[in-house]
């Protein structure tokens, strides 16, 4: 088990390297290069844009990916998933501005973009179930958490890189090639990941099916329909969340704020260091005291800390915008730590490739597409504090709430020793 989640770890750190480089790009750069005609606010919307197109992929990933995951097994999956997802972020980095080759510029970073969201899309669902279905009953949560710190490290990683760079250059450097550089480097993290997964061996689980789904998807919409549309609204939340204190708060801060990006970058990635420790702690909690309480707890916890978060984000005061960020990764960390066992247990074995990662990833496009777009246009809108944000953020969270209070226990329940006979 510590060397399949470690397996599994890695590789979702880095396919979501190459996810999150994305988004840290588009809050810092790719407006200005990509959409040089839009005005300034205009052109972090477009950038915003293409960062959106990444989530309405993923699901369509989870389809593709989730079929053959169902048909052909686990181990496949990941392999495919991770040299899509890197050879579309090296392309990236190759594609010249909008000043090189007009209007062809933003059109091949959408379609770049897309492809990442297809192979992340896939990748997240054979992670996780390759670790779900290797691991015993009682600590599934915990063994499941790891491919869930691997977020955490990939967006460290991301943004350390960034940091750096952003630290050594002057504007005009980093403008013109400094932010190439992490995307090229995704090419190396990409062949680092398939050497650590070669090893890896086929779930049990999957090889003791007998019957397998024809189309797995078909099955998923017919008897499971209901249950990917709870937890998808479930999952928005935490991605709604997620995505706006580590992308939308960059732009806001060093557009609106005239915060410096360096100190932007450090309140979010030491909010995320704390974010990706936690992890297994709040996992150990879902399987002593359940799945959905914690994922009930953590989504209260949004529900109450949305409004006060963009309170003190407003201040532009460094140590006011780490406790923002934090309280709002705390509340995450409690409801995401234990999404990848309670996803995988809660449909059968023969489709749980598409339905756990159809249902994640749909959550991504409700929560994640849309949030750095409408809470960009909140705040241009709004007064000194993006009240509105907050409100978008809280309704979101109350939605969520509902549709994990709809959503069953999966938790094993142990099973009792019995006495022995005396006769």
């Amino acid at each position: 088990m510590p060397r399949l989640a470690a397996a599994s770890l890695a590789g979702t750190a880095i396919e979501f390297y190459d996810f999150f480089v994305y988004g840290t790009a588009a809050a810092l750069v790719l407006g200005p290069l990509f959409f040089p005609t839009f005005s300034p606010v205009a052109g972090t919307l477009a950038a915003f844009g293409t960062f959106g197109v990444g989530f309405v992929a993923r699901p369509l990933g989870s389809v593709l990916f989730g079929h053959f995951g169902d048909r052909r097994g686990r181990r496949p999956v990941l392999v495919v998933s991770l040299l899509l997802t890197g050879a579309s972020t090296v392309a990236v980095g190759c594609v010249p501005s909008y000043d090189s080759i007009g209007v062809a510029a933003p059109v091949l970073l959408l379609v770049l973009r897309f492809l990442q969201g297809l192979g992340l899309g896939g990748e997240w669902g054979g992670a996780v179930l390759l670790t779900v279905e290797h691991a015993p009953a009682g600590r599934r949560a915990l063994w499941a958490s790891f491919p869930q710190v691997g977020p955490a490290l990939g967006f460290l990683l991301a943004n350390g890189v960034m940091l750096a760079l952003s630290a050594a250059l002057s504007e005009a450097e980093f403008a013109s090639w400094g932010w190439r550089v992490p995307f090229w480097a995704a090419g190396v993290l990409a062949l680092a990941g398939l050497w650590l997964r070669s090893s890896l061996v086929e779930s049990p689980r999957f090889l003791e099916i007998d019957d397998h789904a024809r189309v797995p998807l078909v099955e998923v919409v017919r008897h499971h329909g209901r249950l990917v549309l709870l937890t998808a609204g479930a999952l928005a939340a935490g991605y709604a969340v997620f995505y706006a204190v580590t992308t939308w708060s960059l732009a806001y801060a060093t557009e609106r704020l005239g915060v410096s990006r360096t100190v932007m970058l450090l309140c979010v990635m030491g909010a995320v260091v704390v974010k990706g420790a936690l992890t297994p702690l709040a996992a150990l909690f879902g399987d002593r005291y359940g799945r959905r309480p914690m994922c009930l707890t953590g989504c209260a916890a949004c529900v109450l800390w949305m409004l006060p978060m963009v309170a003190l984000l407003a201040t532009g005061e460094p140590l006011l915008m780490f406790l923002a960020i934090l309280g709002a990764l705390l509340a995450f960390v409690i409801m995401f730590a234990v999404i990848a066992a309670y996803l995988p247990e809660l449909y059968e074995p023969r489709v749980r490739c598409t339905g756990a990662a159809v249902g994640y990833n749909l959550g991504g496009v409700l929560g994640g597409a849309l949030t750095p777009i409408v809470a960009t246009a909140l705040a241009e809108h709004g007064g000194r504090v993006p009240w509105g944000v907050g409100v978008y953020l809280t309704g979101i969270a109350l939605v969520s709430l509902v549709c994990f209070a709809l959503l069953p226990e999966t938790r094993p329940v142990p099973v009792p020793a019995v006495e022995p006979v005396r006769g």
